[in-house]
């Protein structure tokens, strides 16, 4: 029988995390006055029943546990700065100047730097007023090094926009993701639009951590040859990714190794192996286990100021700092305690940590090690020691995809199918790279050892990255485009939940839970394939400056756009392809479909419905034409009145390829003419289910 007496922590960080996740799923589900009473309340009776157990012989269990989900609901209330009266969210008067600090280190993007700054200032007609904001900065790029770095104070010109949601339908959703990270406003600026005041940090140790971190990448670039390598030393040992290219990233997705991509549960636990081995022969000195927990922790602190504290790395680390405390406590503890501890002091920390899919991906992935290596592992014993040590990597990759394959579905939509080939040469390379490229950094002064040093490495990322573009290449490397939603995320964590309990207990209970857990699976798949992909669309995307019309029908599509367009992949990944997947489209064709073409526009029938899409200026279109739909692109349109005199139709769509003075005119046009019209640049993606 499972008792829950051994997993005290476990509890606590259950019912913390279920308050978490009503605060942010049902934010006015308590208001903060009637939570904090809640909160005294359960917390005063559960002390009063602790105390008086016994005499009443009642279990307070329940009051505590109320009381823990409570104070996860307010740890979500305080932490969320949008709620603060002097936030820039609740500033009503329009802004003409603001002053701002630097936080974080400058990531590179194609035509800009990227910047996370705090809003100390800002000016309005009232004058200067003190606020509360963080904000992402976009700098027009002028030269190749940033010109701004932390702690720098800035003034700039102009008015922070809110961050949008998402124009397209399952497009992601940048603005809650921001909303995590207490980061609401947005600002593209330019070179004049900014200019220097002072340089004095808000968070000193932070300050120093990302000046730590800049020298720690200067270290690795200047010793490593090739752009490549130098961008993939930087990811594997320090976290920064700004510099890995689309085709390498690509490669890692598909290969299964993209884990070792950004500094994780891996990479610390590489550092904390390392130490142990160190250590092992002071075994038998007295306390050696106490000097042993503190080493370990200066050690993988120092490494988490030397990576610029990211949040990735704050999380591995704390993890494993709770693991190298429970050692020398000698008392009957257990992993999943330690792991619940220390989840449990990151989320009081951060609350909004349980967003991320790093945070989740980390912890479901140790505890799949956990718990499911172990009994992979005897499944087969093999007598050769090379055998033996291929075998138990293995398992450990199998043990973690089978705890993250459902995250992988989720967010990513796609499944590595040679995860197990790829991780027996990735993860002992990736071992060899992070020590190797910590080494590089410390014998930084030493030019000629780090030089040598640095070569090696050089070669040794070669290798690593030709092996995973060797796995990306073989036939069925990927499967991808998969669709599942949160239900059938949760789904498919419980039905490996209760496997593993029916491998451990062999009880005919769990297998029927199984058996309900995927019943329900392919009930919601089913409610998806009747309601998403056996339906008929007509979608209008927002892609500035382009044309992209999509007629999707039965796993098929008619795709619309410009040729700029059609030739850029990221593009077409990041607008276009969460509404195909969700569609089940397997098949893209380019072009119209069953149409007639005349000077500057084209005339279909598809799917009982007629449109009409005018793409130049002066189009000769048939005299008394009655169409369902009129789309618009390329600022063909002059005026409505001149068009409307010959075509009657249902409804207008101004594409995303006019620009927002020419459909602002036309909505300002159709408006007086008592005019159906939708423009995607100002509302979105148009979709119509037909």
């Amino acid at each position: 029988m499972f008792r829950w007496i051994p997993y005290a922590f476990v509890r606590i960080v259950v019912f913390f995390c279920g308050g978490v996740l009503l605060a942010i799923y049902c934010p006015d589900f308590f208001t903060p006055r009637v939570a904090a009473i809640l909160f005294s309340i359960l917390s005063v009776s559960y002390l009063a029943l602790a105390f008086g157990y016994a005499r009443f012989k009642i279990n307070p269990g329940f009051m505590g546990m109320s009381a823990i989900f409570m104070a996860g609901y307010i740890n979500v209330q305080w932490n969320d700065e949008s709620q603060r009266s002097d936030h820039l969210i609740n500033l009503k008067d329009s802004v003409q100047y603001y002053t701002a600090v630097i936080t974080r280190p400058p990531e590179e993007r194609e035509k800009s730097w990227k910047f996370e700054a705090k809003i100390l200032e800002v000016q309005t007609k009232r004058g200067w007023k003190k606020v509360h904001a963080k904000i992402l900065l976009y700098h027009a790029k002028q030269h190749d090094e940033a010109e701004f770095n932390p702690g720098d104070n800035v003034l700039i010109k102009g008015a922070p926009m809110l961050i949008q949601g998402p124009p397209n339908p399952g497009e992601f959703d940048y603005q809650r993701f921001s909303s995590f990270k207490n980061i609401y406003h947005q600002h593209f600026v330019r070179g004049n639009q900014i200019s220097f005041l002072k340089n004095k940090a808000e968070n000193q140790l932070m300050h120093y951590a990302f000046k730590c971190r800049m020298w720690a990448e200067a270290a690795l670039k200047k010793n490593i040859g090739g752009e490549r390598e130098q961008a993939l030393a930087s990811a594997l040992v320090l976290g920064v990714t700004d510099g890995l290219d689309n085709e390498l990233l690509n490669a890692y997705a598909a290969s299964g190794a993209m884990h070792v991509l950004s500094v994780s549960g891996l990479h610390v636990g590489i550092i904390y192996w390392v130490i142990l081995l160190l250590f092992r022969p002071f075994k038998k000195i007295q306390s050696s286990k106490w000097i042993l927990a503190v080493v370990s922790l200066l050690i993988l602190w120092t490494y988490a100021f030397i990576t610029g504290i990211s949040p990735s790395v704050l999380r591995a680390v704390t993890m494993f700092s709770f693991v190298a405390i429970a050692r020398p406590l000698n008392r009957q503890t257990n992993i999943y305690n330690t792991l619940a501890a220390s989840a449990f002091f990151l989320l009081l920390y951060d609350p909004f940590m349980i967003m991320s899919v790093g945070f989740q991906l980390s912890y479901l992935a140790v505890l799949g090690i956990v718990a499911l290596q172990p009994p992979l592992y005897l499944l087969w014993e093999p007598r050769n020691r090379f055998l033996d040590e291929v075998w138990k990597i293995t398992a450990v990759s199998i043990a973690a995809q089978l705890a993250t394959f459902s995250l992988g579905l989720f967010y990513f939509h796609q499944f590595p199918n040679y995860f197990l080939l790829t991780n027996l040469f990735v993860i002992p390379i990736s071992f060899v790279v992070l020590l190797m490229g910590i080494a590089v950094i410390f014998t930084n002064a030493l030019s000629s050892v780090a030089s040598f040093l640095g070569m090696i490495l050089e070669w040794i990322i070669r290798v690593l990255n030709e092996g995973v573009f060797i796995v990306e290449r073989l036939p069925f490397s990927l499967l991808e485009n998969i669709h599942i939603n949160s239900l059938q995320c949760w789904l498919l964590i419980l039905i490996v939940v209760a496997i593993y309990v029916w491998t451990e207990t062999k009880k005919m209970t769990a297998i029927v839970i199984v058996s309900l857990l995927c019943i329900m699976f392919s009930a919601v798949q089913w409610v998806h394939l009747k309601e998403d992909v056996q339906t008929s669309r007509l979608i209008v995307y927002k892609v500035p400056g382009h044309t992209a019309v999509d007629l999707i029908m039965n796993g098929q599509s008619h795709f619309l756009s410009d040729s700029l367009l059609g030739a850029d992949n990221l593009k077409t990944r990041y607008h276009l392809l969460p509404a195909r997947i969700k569609a089940g489209v397997r098949n893209v064709q380019p072009g119209y479909p069953v149409r007639r073409e005349t000077i500057g526009c084209a005339l279909m029938v598809w799917n009982g419905i007629s449109i009409l899409h005018i793409t130049k200026s002066q189009p000769y279109v048939p005299d008394h034409l009655d169409v369902d739909y009129l789309i618009i692109s390329n600022n063909a349109v002059g005026n409505l009145k001149g068009l409307l005199a010959n075509v009657n139709v249902k409804r207008i769509i101004l594409d995303s390829s006019n620009t927002f003075y020419k459909s602002s005119q036309l909505l300002k046009e159709s408006k007086a003419m008592n005019v159906e019209m939708f423009s995607v640049l100002h509302q979105g993606a148009y979709t119509k289910t037909i």
